[in-house]
C-alpha cells in the first residue's frame, strides 16, 4: 500500500440495533447485549463506495416479517433507517452507488444488496460458495434467497488485499476466519484513517485480546486475522472501528467523517 490521494468523506448512517444473548458473542457470557448493524458510504473522486448493506429494507418497521416471529421485540429498525432513505438523506440515490464491498455474507450485512443491481460488488474469495453450502451449525447466519439473488450481481472475488482505486485511498483487507472470505476496509480520509473491521472482531475486547468468536468458521484463522488487523492499524496509524461493538458505536457514531 503506497501513500496516495484520499477519499473525500465518509458517512455513517443511523443503524438498526438488536438485543441478543451475549453468550453468542463471548463464550461463557450471560445477559443481554446490544449490537448495531452499521453501513458506511465513502465518497471518492472516482465514485461512491458502500461498505456492507445491513438488514433488509423489507424488515424496516416490522423485522418479524423478514426475520421470523419473536424478532420484532429484539430488533429495533425504523422505516427511516432503511438504507435507501439514509442515502437520499445525504443527497444520493441507490443508483448512484457504483461499488459495494461486502465484508462477508451473513444476513445482517447483505439485506440491502438488491437496492444496487447495477453496482460492482466485491467480496472475499470462497465467500459465496461457502455461504451457499455452510456447515449445519452456521446455516442460520445466511439467507438463501438473498444469496441466490447475489449470483446475478456483478461480483468480483478478492483473494488478497486489494487497493480499490490504485491510490491507497480505499484498501480492502483480506482477513479470513470469521467466514472464509471476510474483508475489512481501510479508508484514508483527509483528516484521519479509519479501518472498518466488518466482523473480523465483534467486540473491542476481542480485538485487544485476539479472541475468536463462538460462531467463527475457522477460529485459528480468525485469531491470526485479528492480529493482522491490529498490526495494519498500528502501521498506518488508523483507528479501528469494531462495527458490532456498542461502545465503538457510541465512541464513533453516525455522521460525516472527513
Amino acid at each position: 500500500m503506497t501513500t496516495g490521494t484520499t477519499a473525500t468523506r465518509m458517512w455513517v448512517f443511523d443503524a438498526p440495533t438488536a438485543i441478543i444473548d451475549k453468550g453468542l458473542i463471548e463464550d461463557g457470557a450471560t445477559g443481554d447485549w446490544m449490537t448495531p448493524f452499521p453501513t458506511f458510504l465513502i465518497e471518492h473522486p472516482r465514485g461512491l463506495v458502500l461498505f456492507d448493506t445491513g438488514l433488509s429494507p423489507d424488515a424496516a418497521g416490522d423485522p418479524a416479517a423478514v426475520y421470523g416471529a419473536g424478532t420484532n421485540s429484539r430488533i429495533e429498525y425504523s422505516r427511516e433507517q432503511r438504507l435507501d432513505r439514509r442515502l437520499r438523506a445525504v443527497g444520493f440515490e441507490p443508483a448512484d452507488i457504483e461499488h459495494v464491498v461486502l465484508s462477508h455474507l451473513h444476513f445482517d450485512h447483505t439485506g440491502g444488496m438488491k437496492l444496487f443491481p447495477d453496482a460492482q460488488f466485491y467480496l472475499g474469495a470462497g465467500e459465496l460458495s461457502y455461504a451457499l453450502n455452510p456447515a449445519a451449525h452456521l446455516c442460520g447466519l445466511y439467507r438463501r434467497d438473498e444469496l441466490e439473488d447475489a449470483r446475478n450481481l456483478r461480483l468480483h472475488e478478492i483473494s488478497g488485499d486489494h487497493d480499490l482505486f490504485g491510490d491507497a485511498a480505499i484498501s480492502l483487507l483480506f482477513l479470513p476466519g470469521h467466514s472464509p472470505g471476510s474483508l475489512a476496509m481501510m479508508v484514508r480520509l483527509p483528516g484521519r484513517t479509519i479501518i472498518l473491521s466488518g466482523d473480523i472482531a465483534h467486540t473491542r475486547a476481542a480485538l485487544e485480546s485476539a479472541s475468536p468468536f463462538p460462531l467463527d468458521h475457522d477460529s485459528a484463522s480468525a485469531v491470526r486475522s485479528i492480529e493482522r488487523l491490529r498490526a495494519v492499524g498500528d502501521r498506518f496509524g488508523a483507528d479501528i472501528w469494531v462495527g458490532h461493538d456498542p461502545d465503538d458505536w457510541h465512541r464513533f457514531g453516525p455522521g460525516c467523517y472527513e
